[in-house]
């Protein structure tokens, strides 16, 4: 997505969403009767996602998960993800996207603090009444600074940001990751597909294919990929493989006809076409600045 600024007010229910110029940095607030996440989600930044109300489902990576009022999920970068709306959509919740070359500190001092960010690909925190009580101060915190702008707003919110993550892995490391719910067998064998997927994009993957590999049918095989995890089976493979495609735009000088056939993409033509629709650019964008 081109990097641009910009504040968008809804009046009616203080909407707001504020991006910096370098695409690094944003604050993104939102009430909403309901939103259904259309399409596949991954950044180069982290996400930090603050349930203020309601009840939202994450699929994060290869699990799918109910948050509700009052949790902190924070995503590493290119960790692919999706929201979608429980049986009672309505919520509110600040977004926060922050590029790691913000959470760098000169002496390294916040590598120990922060551990647990760095040493998992998302958290997800059941704040207790005291931390919820600390984080929405934060969070109201920004969305001001955000919606009035006032000198060096940007620099004082995304100290903000810090003070978030660091009372936030001050929790987790105190308190042991709590176990997830179980979910039920066929979400377990869903999953377990998405993890097969992930580790074998660049291979043909079909849902025939899978279907006869996890021995589903490929009619149960699709109803229960969309139910697990909001995706198609189509878009969730082609959405790792752009994803591991982007990567490689960014950090490798392989050129892009390679790029399509290492990730799985049997035609360039198709990888452009489908790398598009993911993205929002075509994949030379990535090259930019190389």
């Amino acid at each position: 997505m081109k990097a641009h600024r910009e504040i968008e007010e809804g009046e009616a229910t203080g909407n707001l969403h504020f991006q910096n110029e370098a695409g690094t940095f944003s604050v993104s607030y939102r009430k909403a009767l309901s939103h259904h996440m259309p399409d596949s989600h991954f950044h180069s930044t982290y996400e930090i996602y603050f349930l203020l109300s309601g009840n939202r489902e994450f699929f994060i990576k290869d699990r799918t998960f109910v948050i509700s009022e009052g949790d902190v999920v924070v995503i590493s970068p290119n960790v692919l993800h999706r929201t979608t709306n429980t049986e009672m959509p309505e919520h509110e919740r600040l977004i926060i996207n922050i590029h790691p070359s913000h959470l760098i500190t000169p002496d390294g001092s916040h590598k120990e603090i922060l551990q647990p960010l760095f040493d998992n690909e998302y958290l997800i925190i059941h704040c207790p009444l005291q931390l919820r009580l600390t984080v929405e101060a934060i969070a109201r915190s920004m969305i001001q600074e955000s919606k009035e702008r006032p000198p060096g707003f940007e620099m004082y919110t995304q100290t903000l940001v810090m003070q978030l993550l660091i009372v936030c892995c001050r929790h987790m490391k105190v308190n042991a990751l709590e176990p997830s719910e179980q979910p039920s067998p066929m979400h377990e064998r869903i999953f377990e597909i998405v993890r097969y997927i992930n580790d074998h994009y660049p291979e043909q993957l079909t849902l025939q294919l899978l279907a006869e590999k996890f021995y589903i049918s490929p009619y149960y095989l699709s109803r229960f990929f969309k139910e697990a995890t909001g995706f198609t089976f189509v878009e969730y493979v082609n959405s790792v493989r752009i994803k591991e495609a982007k990567k490689l735009l960014e950090e490798s000088s392989m050129k892009v006809q390679l790029i399509a056939k290492k990730v799985g993409f049997g035609s360039v033509t198709n990888f452009g076409r489908v790398f598009k629709a993911v993205t929002g650019n075509a994949p030379l964008f990535y090259r930019r600045g190389k």
